[in-house]
């Protein structure tokens, strides 16, 4: 099936399932260019049912990792049976901006949006900047409204010293999903108690609908001064101000030389989404762009089919389903065997048919943040795959392609990257990761004498530890620390330095070599938000650099380091069909999914809060789940522990994290260790178990405890936020940059 006919059965079902009533009420004139005031009416709440939607968003907020996304109509963005719509992004613009107006009173608060390439995108932005503008906000657009990275505007809004910024994304999820990722003024995504400040607010002007019958919402004119596109394109959209930050660190010209002098092309897959427009003017500006070639240049809101597929339903009838972009995603086909989807959908057989044997295919998301790495491999490679243990389909005319994990590709990034840095006996190198990241990276620093930071799942996270270090950094801290999720203390010298920041899902940015400063001077170790730029331009480093494939040198790396647990897998578990094109029976099937999700979770969750209450001890765990996973072996675990947003069980030779998805009705299982058969295995049996509390469970905590459990871990993340915490004081500083 052509993807123009998978499109426009995706439209065709949109259509199908809207009410007219829906199609033809637009609830205001969001095209109107001219000023005008929106009148939110008691009487038009209660008609869109607004406070069940905001229930739901509410909800999103407090446990969102990646900003709060939710799907939404791609034809009728007003829809209000959709979490994501023009009402809700109205409401939560106007909600950010006067808390904004209410913590800096009086000043002159400078903002920027951003959005990538999703289904009515430029709608949203268009009503964000001219709500802020309406309220005497600066708002930078990119120049014509066009599409940059997430990281992008993350730097800009520490560099720039802006108050905040947001962007527009779902990331590398599924075509009908959208969402606003909130970046405060360091550039970093909202922490939980930052977005309950304006959903907070977001309740009161319901309130005040409630009670007073109305709520005037101002848009300014299209053309307003306040939204202001002239000073990013003084700017170039930042590419120049992060040229300069890439040459400071990754783009040394021993990196770019290797590049530039490679004798062969490196692939880049822009995968419909944003990263050509910006990424090329990069390469360019570096000197670099006759090194590689592009897939996917244009930008595409349908990913140019990318993950899109026909299944039948109960019935044998066919229908449009969407399995994302993540190239990792493995799935079952009718016999049971394993196959990559997504890898199927990019057509690579054909599109890279006669590139040679070794050839490096970088592959990006629609915001440009996370990367993939794939190879074509000889053949006779085959059994090199099987011990490093990376994954590979058939190709063709003898080949393989083979699809390296972000755990496997990052750990060969970090270490390519360690080995270029100076030795210091002033500085003390460390890396952050997230806890479901591979144990391969823990055991490679600890080989190379560099500290480890675990943090729970979300880059927020990422930046949340560096900033605590920075914070102490900055104050001339003689003997820095900082406890990670597992509440151990990391003490680190006077003078830390970031090699690495990751996490397994394909997001990870590079310390600076020397602090990066703000046009304000604000100090920061590392920038925000992960950037598929820093990856891909390592990336292409070490391919021009080695004379190997990638997995021989992967496999170097274990040597070298005596690395055991070098196998990672990650199973992802969804109660629902994503996809399903009538959003009643959508959140019909998500509601019982996510109960399905959440019991599976405190299963497991209940156990680690009640182990640190001392109200079971490590037997008695053992004795629960032995008595649950007859088919498993639990003699050796050492641990359970609460990470954040999931639960950990550490054995002496592998771990296993159960983790709800903070976005979905989705259950991801993530494995490390040694035995990849094994790990699998534990990880496909945990995280599909229906989460019923056994009599042997029952015998050492009654379900009032486990039900309960749910509220005392986030008190124990709060606690773990609020540890070292940085309280560094944002001041709103004179804008050179706007003379």
């Amino acid at each position: 099936m052509t993807i123009t006919t998978l499109e426009k059965m995706l439209v065709e079902s949109v259509e199908k399932n809207t009410p007219d009533n829906i199609k033809q009420d637009k609830i205001f004139n969001y095209d109107d260019k001219n000023k005008f005031t929106f009148k939110l009416t008691k009487e038009l709440a209660e008609r869109l049912n607004l406070k069940s939607w905001f229930e739901s968003y509410k909800k999103e907020a407090l446990v969102s990792t990646a900003g709060i996304r939710g799907p939404q109509n791609i034809v009728y963005p007003y829809d209000t049976r959709f979490p994501i719509n023009t009402i809700g992004i109205t409401l939560a613009t106007l909600a950010k901006a006067l808390v904004l107006k209410e913590k800096y009173p009086n000043q002159n608060l400078v903002k920027l949006v951003g959005c990538e390439v999703r289904y009515n995108s430029k709608i949203y932005l268009d009503i964000i900047a001219r709500i802020q503008a309406a309220l005497n906000i600066r708002t930078l657009t990119p120049t014509n409204r066009q599409t940059i990275p997430i990281w992008l505007a993350s730097f800009l809004a520490f560099k720039l010293d802006l108050v905040g910024a947001e962007y527009i994304t779902s990331s590398h999820g599924i075509s009908v999903k959208n969402a606003t990722k909130d970046l405060n003024n360091q550039g970093s995504q909202f922490l939980p108690d930052e977005s309950i400040e304006f959903v907070n607010k977001i309740e009161q002007i319901l309130k005040t609908v409630d009670e007073k019958g109305v709520f005037e919402i101002e848009f300014s004119a299209q053309n307003d001064s306040l939204i202001d596109e002239k000073t990013m394109d003084k700017l170039n959209n930042g590419v120049g101000l992060y040229c300069d930050y890439l040459k400071e660190g990754v783009a040394c010209k021993n990196n770019i030389d290797r590049i530039k002098f490679f004798d062969k092309k490196i692939v880049i897959d822009s995968v419909g989404g944003c990263a050509y427009n910006t990424l090329s003017k990069i390469l360019k500006k570096l000197d670099i762009d006759k090194s590689f070639d592009w897939l996917n240049k244009e930008e595409d809101p349908f990913f140019h089919g990318i993950g899109k597929d026909i299944k039948k339903d109960k019935n044998g009838k066919d229908v449009f389903y969407d399995w994302s972009l993540d190239v990792t995603v493995l799935a079952k086909n009718k016999d049971g065997k394993e196959y990559f989807p997504v890898v199927e959908s990019l057509n690579y057989q054909q599109k890279l048919k006669d590139y040679p044997i070794n050839t490096v295919i970088l592959i990006t998301d629609p915001d440009h943040d996370r990367l993939n790495i794939a190879q074509i491999v000889s053949k006779e490679k085959e059994q090199i795959l099987v011990k490093a243990g990376v994954d590979y389909i058939e190709f063709c005319d003898n080949k393989l392609l083979c699809i390296f994990s972000a755990n496997q590709a990052f750990l060969m990034i970090m270490d390519f990257w360690a080995k270029s840095l100076p030795e210091s006996k002033d500085s003390e190198y460390f890396i952050v990761k997230t806890t479901a990241s591979s144990k391969s990276w823990d055991k490679w620093a600890e080989s190379k004498g560099i500290k480890v930071i675990n943090t729970p799942v979300g880059f927020k996270e990422i930046a949340g530890a560096v900033k605590k270090i920075e914070a102490q950094y900055q104050k001339g801290e003689e003997n820095i620390t900082i406890h990670d999720i597992f509440n151990r203390k990391i003490e680190l010298k006077k003078n830390p330095r970031m090699v690495f920041g990751g996490e397994e899902s394909g997001g990870m940015i590079i310390g600076a070599v020397e602090p990066i400063k703000s046009l304000n001077n604000r100090v920061a170790l590392a920038m925000r938000e992960k950037s598929a730029t820093e990856a891909i331009i390592l990336a292409s480093a070490l391919v021009s650099s080695i004379d190997t494939t990638l997995a021989e040198y992967l496999q170097r790396i274990y040597d070298e380091n005596n690395i055991i647990p070098r196998f990672d897998v990650r199973v992802d578990i969804a109660y629902y069909n994503e996809s399903e094109p009538d959003i009643d029976k959508l959140k019909a099937a998500k509601t019982i999914g996510e109960a399905k999700r959440t019991k599976n979770d405190i299963f497991y969750l209940a156990l680690a809060i009640a182990k640190l209450e001392g109200k079971v001890n490590l037997d008695n765990i053992k004795e629960i789940l032995s008595s649950a996973f007859l088919e498993l072996d639990f003699s050796n675990l050492t641990d359970v522990v609460f990470v954040g947003d999931g639960t950990y069980l550490d054995f002496d030779d592998k771990f296993v994290e159960i983790r709800p998805s903070g976005t979905d009705a989705k259950t991801k299982a993530y494995a490390g260790g040694g035995n990849k058969t094994e790990l699998y295995k534990y990880a496909d049996i945990l995280g599909n178990y229906t989460g019923e509390l056994t009599e042997t469970y029952k015998k050492y905590l009654d379900e009032q405890y486990v039900e309960n459990s749910k509220n005392i871990s986030f008190d124990i993340y709060e606690k773990y936020s609020k540890k070292d915490e940085d309280k560094r004081v944002f001041n709103i500083p004179e804008y050179s940059f706007l003379k």
